[in-house]
């Protein structure tokens, strides 16, 4: 019988909250915005079952792991870095990685800038888009892909609007974003 596990290890400087099972290859779950480690609850134990060793955090910022202060912290290699450092607090050498959402996007630069660790990668929802230098910054394709309206990514680059609508009244912003 596999048992389902939870954790706190500590990774790059912060705290991170995990829930594991199984042995085996270690497979990484990244979840998306606005979720949890916890929307991969129905992956969670076939994945293990099947002989993996399933781990699947809460992201930088999210759930019980820390959430730094400073907006500097939520950068790619710091992210990345979590995830690194993930796995060294596993104690394992590589890992498969499987991103959905925000969750792809930290998949890939784990891919790109540690390939001597990720071996593998899945992107559920967010294909990898290679970027030269003449393209356009992702915001402002963002921008001519919702024509009138405004994409949610691109509404949250203002640094204290957001904030402040979010915390009104939390449980109806998350309700309602879900």
């Amino acid at each position: 019988m596999v048992e389902e596990k939870e954790n706190m290890l500590k990774t790059n400087g912060i705290n991170m909250q995990i829930t594991e099972a199984g042995k085996g290859p270690l497979v990484i779950l990244l979840h998306g915005f606005p979720e949890l480690g916890y929307s991969w609850r129905h992956q969670l134990m076939p994945l293990a079952e099947a002989g993996y060793r399933v781990v699947v955090p809460d992201q930088r910022g999210y759930g019980k792991t820390d959430c730094p202060a400073a907006i500097e912290a939520y950068n790619m290699l710091e992210i990345t870095a979590d995830i690194v450092g993930l796995v060294e607090a596993l104690e394992e050498k590589e890992a498969i990685l499987v991103g959905h959402d925000f969750g792809s996007i930290a998949a890939q630069y784990c891919a790109l800038l540690r390939p001597d660790i990720f071996k593998a990668v899945v992107l559920l929802s967010v294909p990898y888009t290679p970027r030269r230098w003449e393209d356009l910054p992702p915001t402002r394709i963002m921008d001519k892909m919702s024509g009138d309206d405004v994409y949610y990514i691109n509404y949250f680059q203002e640094t204290g609007k957001v904030e402040i609508e979010l915390e009104l009244n939390v449980r109806d912003t998350i309700l309602r974003m879900l």
